[in-house]
């Protein structure tokens, strides 16, 4: 079973394929109207559900959008009205799906979820599946596969080589930070991750995770393959050199401490002369939904290095290729 859940997941070549078919797809319906299926429809008679537990637009309207073009139908529903919000376990929930539906996106807090709708420990304690759908992640607290694969893509269209790039990030080490250190034991670019001592560092807040900044590094050295990976405490060393600015949100759904959260980011604010330490040319990226005046200003996400509408858009095409990754069609 082809599941997207974690980056480091999937293989290098498998990554590189749906790149390369969410550009191809994004080619072929050049001029077409948004909702204009494909003309191959693959996905004709396939349907995607989906679960959000945590509230979504790009998600959200991407993948319904992405499975009306490949010829598909969406269910879409909210946690509160599945039984799941009473009680009902999310393995029942997975077995009963599986008899409905082709492929099953959720959006949660709690990543332990897309491991338990996908497998359980049988009583001689080997896993065993129970989804017998493709499950992909949309949004967890540790990863957003789906948000890397949309900006990796647009990196390209804008004439970045991605596995010779230093991408830098700076702000919060939180979830999508984490798939970016993925990404990069993949395709071999450079990680810059400029973040606070402390509670919002990446070392802190996935301290009881996988330690993938450590594997990736010694993997680089090993092999050569994947790129370097360095945690920096200031922004301006993150930046420097660099060929993508990334940052998100300094306040994320569910944070708490707004004004600390503040106090502690606000030297990671993405500025003008920030972008100023990175190279000439250099790009401005941000997963939205953005808070001008807080992790970034005005002149430079509505400014010409800002790409980040190309970015929300190429949502729909890297989550076609998904799917059809995923169903093999």
């Amino acid at each position: 079973m082809r599941h997207f859940v974690e980056i480091m997941d999937l293989s290098r070549d498998d990554l590189r394929a749906i790149l390369d078919e969410a550009h191809r797809m994004k080619k072929a319906r050049a001029g077409y109207p948004k909702g204009r299926r494909d003309n191959d429809a693959p996905l004709d008679g396939y349907i995607l559900g989906m679960i959000f537990e945590k509230s979504s637009t790009r998600t959200r309207f991407s993948f319904d959008v992405a499975m009306r073009q490949l010829g598909g139908s969406s269910i879409v529903v909210s946690n509160s009205e599945l039984q799941l919000g009473r009680g009902e376990t999310i393995e029942d929930t997975g077995l009963v799906l599986s008899r409905m539906i082709d492929v099953l996106v959720i959006r949660t807090d709690d990543a332990q979820k897309l491991n338990d709708i996908r497998f359980r420990t049988d009583k001689n304690g080997e896993l065993v599946p129970v989804a017998t759908i493709p499950v992909i992640n949309g949004l967890t607290d540790l990863n957003h596969p789906c948000q890397i694969m949309a900006d990796l893509m647009t990196m390209e269209e804008n004439g970045i080589d991605i596995e010779n790039a230093r991408i830098a990030w700076v702000g919060d080490g939180n979830n999508v930070c984490l798939s970016f250190v993925e990404a990069a034991t993949k395709f071999g670019f450079s990680l810059a991750i400029g973040n606070p001592d402390g509670e919002y560092s990446i070392h802190n807040k996935h301290r009881d995770e996988k330690d993938f900044i450590g594997q990736a590094n010694a993997l680089k050295e090993r092999s050569g393959v994947g790129g370097k990976i360095e945690v920096f405490t200031t922004a301006e060393d993150a930046v420097d050199g660099a060929d993508v600015v990334i940052t998100d949100t300094f306040i994320s759904m569910g944070d708490s401490e707004e004004q600390e959260r503040l106090k502690a980011l606000s030297p990671f604010q993405v500025t003008e002369s920030l972008m100023q330490r990175a190279k000439p040319g250099a790009i401005f990226m941000h997963c939205l939904p953005a808070h001008r005046g807080e992790e970034v200003t005005e002149d430079v996400i509505d400014g010409p290095r800002s790409i980040v509408f190309d970015e929300a858009e190429n949502r729909i095409h890297a989550q076609k290729a998904i799917l059809r990754w995923c169903l093999e069609v």
